[in-house]
């Protein structure tokens, strides 16, 4: 994703750069090759790798806890308190890498040297602060797509099952779940980018 990533963020701060998103990708491979399109890869990589890790470890947890503390509680009021939760905690692990990220992708000229000179020089030039002004705007992002990411996911793959099939989990096989599991997916993807633009624009 991060060809694309690429050239959202410098079309969200110039609308004017790109006629289209095939446009920014030819011009950007053009003049810059492979090294263009993949710039930001590596923060991208390490950033998304730790949120994740955060994401779903802490859903699963407080999952739990919140269900052993409000027993009777909606199971969709959980998913949704508990991936908010999660999420929280999961962008803190995140925002470094995404301070970085674009601030490579949208420098007209080369931020850095390389990934710790990258770092260096955020923390020199403004500190701590740096790696997480953009904190609330992230919040502001994840929080709702994963809530809806979670939530949806959930209830979609119940849907499925419940009135499309007709039929139980257990009766199908680990390739038809797996079916099932993709377009619920799918389908709670599409919900979570339209939650969540508007605030990356601000990110």
């Amino acid at each position: 994703m991060t060809p694309i990533d690429m050239v959202k963020c410098r079309m969200q701060i110039d609308n004017t750069v790109y006629r289209n998103l095939t446009d920014g990708l030819h011009r950007i491979w053009k003049h810059n090759g492979i090294q263009g399109v993949y710039r930001g890869g590596l923060p991208t990589l390490l950033g998304y790798s730790m949120q994740g890790m955060g994401k779903y470890g802490f859903y699963e947890f407080f999952k739990y806890e919140y269900s052993q503390a409000m027993p009777t509680a909606n199971k969709t009021a959980l998913f949704l308190a508990a991936s908010a939760t999660a999420e929280f905690f999961a962008d803190i692990m995140l925002c470094p890498m995404e301070a970085f990220k674009v601030r490579l992708q949208t420098s007209g000229t080369p931020f850095c040297s390389g990934f710790v000179d990258g770092l260096s020089r955020i923390y020199r030039s403004e500190g701590l602060h740096g790696f997480y002004k953009g904190i609330v705007p992230l919040w502001m992002r994840q929080i709702p797509y994963t809530m809806v990411k979670f939530a949806s996911f959930e209830n979609i793959v119940a849907g499925i099952y419940h009135s499309v099939l007709r039929r139980p989990k257990s009766e199908f096989t680990k390739g038809q779940q797996l079916g099932v599991t993709c377009t619920a997916g799918y389908l709670a993807g599409i919900l979570c980018a339209i939650v969540s633009h508007p605030a990356d624009t601000i990110v």
